[in-house]
């Protein structure tokens, strides 16, 4: 044994030979067998390490594990793999592996196979056309998803969209996971950031640095992020159209500033609840965008009147815009806007909660939007009947009026705008208008309204038979009637609305109008049941002598509606006999007088059926409820 420990390596090994002079030495280590031979290379020591046994114990060799190199040594190799499906299956292996893969970017992957291996599948990794989806919210939206995601998507098309919602408390989304997007996801076109407050500008550059492709920008809830990321993305994201922030709080005027000057192709834009964006940022956005920008909404900003005069002199592109909340603008800011003579133009144009909507301001933006075809106006206290109906005489383009709890407009504004309004008025809303009162004002002889094909009142308790009665005469070519939560509408106003129809109606809606009987309903199906295709009838005063009159007459109707209605198995039993019916959806919740008995009669109207509502038919067990489940398979059952 002391001769092998003083072994220097001058001396000759050879195959098969004895390195032992004493036999009894080499019984201390394991035999390697009757057939192997060792060489040992002249002058050289060896480095065999065998299995040796110390004091009778016996020490085992460890098999050798990848898992041994280092970083380094790991993310070299799988820089060299031949395509994106292998590195995808080593990203599998753990999360370490799933780390490294994620951090290697296009450009560090080693494609040149010359004389190494070749890929079984066609490698697919070269350029993806970004035509894949992803959503992660909640606790879904972690780290280690974002960098799976950017390695499998990679050989797959490509990442195009991605959304990210909220953020798990404890492993939330940060920059590194926008990092592992940034480098496997260079067709990334859009992303959205919804409550990610792990997320900073890190994250952003590097987006910005790999995502070059991106045209789509939405940022909700992220008090991280500041001006920097806007200036990285709009250095690096040149091909950005749409950008949405919301509820930023650092986000300040310089960023929209860099974005106006470096995305020439910037076509939307939508800012909410950022308190440091003020007319400066707006004014330098509108300027530079004003041949690109074709949908502005700004909601909750600290700005004045000078970002509405510039929105009316460079809004050339403008044909979308919405104005939400926003104190510090007065009359005078929509007076200069409509006299801005830029918004030749808009289409559509939204005010809700804007204390300058005065009746001078809205006259003037009429005559200032000649191309203006949609208003939406909701929550404005200012605005009277006078300006209304002077709107309606200047804006001769408009197709669709919309006004939601505008309190102080009256009858007289409501039908003086029907009488005004060019011949291109189409649709027609008013929602919680308490100004409105049932008065039988007696209209003058005019040329009726035939442009009109859509009427939706609701909730606006003062509008009763009278002003019905007189919207039938007035409107005879009325095809969709919404008349929701009108205690004073009956049987005598809505029947002259039936039979002053020119025009067939297709849609209606009646729910909450608990003063309509069976006749009405009756009358309303003789009449016009043969285009009818849409009908809600909950909460009306009807029972089973309706469905009879439906079933035998509505040939078309593919939605019915009759929840919280007296009616009994009898009506449902008239509708399963009709040959003509196709209903698709059947609502009937809360109708406790319809029992099991109805179990056939749903069992043939299933057929068609692809939704169904029983919530609250106490009548109806349980046990029909599985059966009906279990033999409609196509059809969705709410119980």
């Amino acid at each position: 044994m002391s001769k092998l420990f003083s072994f220097s390596g001058s001396d000759n090994f050879f195959p098969g030979g004895s390195i032992y002079p004493n036999p009894k030495e080499s019984s201390l280590f394991f035999s390697l067998g009757h057939h192997v031979d060792v060489y040992f290379p002249h002058h050289k020591r060896s480095r065999i390490s065998p299995p040796i046994v110390f004091s009778g114990e016996r020490v085992e060799k460890k098999n050798p594990s990848i898992e041994i190199l280092p970083d380094e040594c790991l993310f070299e190799i799988f820089r060299w793999l031949p395509g994106g499906q292998e590195r995808s299956s080593c990203a599998c292996v753990s999360k370490r592996w799933l780390t490294l893969v994620s951090n290697i970017h296009r450009d560090e992957i080693n494609d040149n196979n010359k004389g190494g291996v070749v890929s079984k599948v066609e490698d697919q990794d070269v350029e993806g056309d970004g035509y894949l989806s992803r959503v992660l919210e909640g606790k879904k939206a972690t780290d280690v998803r974002l960098a799976a995601i950017a390695v499998g998507t990679a050989s797959r098309g490509g990442l195009g969209k991605l959304s990210i919602r909220g953020s798990n408390s404890t492993c939330g989304v940060t920059n590194v996971g926008l990092r592992a997007i940034s480098r496997g996801c260079p067709s990334l076109r859009v992303l959205s950031l919804w409550d990610s407050s792990s997320v900073g500008d890190e994250g952003l550059f590097e987006i910005a640095d790999g995502c070059h492709q991106l045209e789509k920008l939405d940022l909700c809830l992220c008090p991280a992020i500041t001006d920097k990321s806007l200036l990285a993305v709009a250095k690096g994201c040149p091909n950005l159209k749409d950008l949405t922030i919301e509820g930023c709080a650092n986000i300040e005027n310089e960023g929209l500033q860099a974005l106006a000057r470096c995305c020439p192709n910037l076509k939307a834009i939508s800012i909410k609840d950022c308190p440091l964006i003020g007319d400066q940022g707006i004014a330098s956005m509108l300027s530079s965008a004003s041949f690109t920008l074709t949908k502005i909404k700004l909601q909750a900003l600290n700005i004045t009147d000078v970002s509405l005069a510039v929105i009316g002199h460079y809004g050339k592109a403008v044909t979308d815009l919405s104005l939400i909340s926003l104190p510090n603008v007065s009359e005078k800011g929509f007076w200069v806007m409509g006299n801005g003579h830029g918004l030749q133009k808009l289409k559509s144009f939204a005010v809700t909660s804007c204390r300058g909507v005065t009746d001078l301001g809205l006259e003037v933006v009429g005559k200032g939007c000649p191309n203006l075809k949609q208003l939406c106006l909701h929550k404005c206290a200012f605005l009277s009947d006078k300006g209304l109906v002077s709107f309606a005489k200047t804006a001769s383009s408009l197709e669709s009026l919309q006004l939601e709890e505008c309190h102080r407009i009256t009858q007289f504004g409501f039908f003086g705008s029907l009488l005004n309004c060019g011949a291109k008025l189409k649709a027609i809303s008013l929602v919680n208008c308490y100004g409105i009162k049932d008065l039988n004002l007696g209209l003058p002889s005019v040329l009726p309204c035939k442009s009109l094909r859509s009427l939706s009142i609701r909730n606006c308790p003062g509008f009763g038979d009278a002003s019905l009665a007189a919207l039938g005469k007035l409107c005879p070519q009325l095809q969709h009637v919404e008349l929701s939560g009108l205690h004073g509408i009956s049987d005598a106003g809505f029947l002259p609305l039936l039979e002053t129809r020119e025009a067939d109606l297709v849609k209606v809606n009646l729910s909450g109008c608990v003063n309509l009987s069976d006749k009405a309903v009756c009358i309303m199906a003789d009449l016009h049941g043969w285009t009818l295709e849409m009908l809600n009838l909950e909460g009306c005063k009807i029972s089973d002598a309706s469905l009879v009159a439906i079933a035998k007459n509505c040939q078309l109707l593919s939605d019915l509606d009759v929840s919280k209605c007296a009616i009994t198995d009898s009506g449902i039993a008239a509708l399963a006999r009709s040959n003509q019916i196709k209903l698709q959806i059947l609502s009937m919740s809360g109708c406790s007088k319809v029992s099991d008995k109805s179990m056939p009669s749903l069992r043939k109207l299933g057929q068609t059926l692809l939704g169904l509502n029983l919530q609250q038919c106490k009548a109806i067990s349980s046990s029909t409820v599985d059966l009906l489940v279990e033999q409609l398979w196509r059809c969705d059952i709410l119980f």
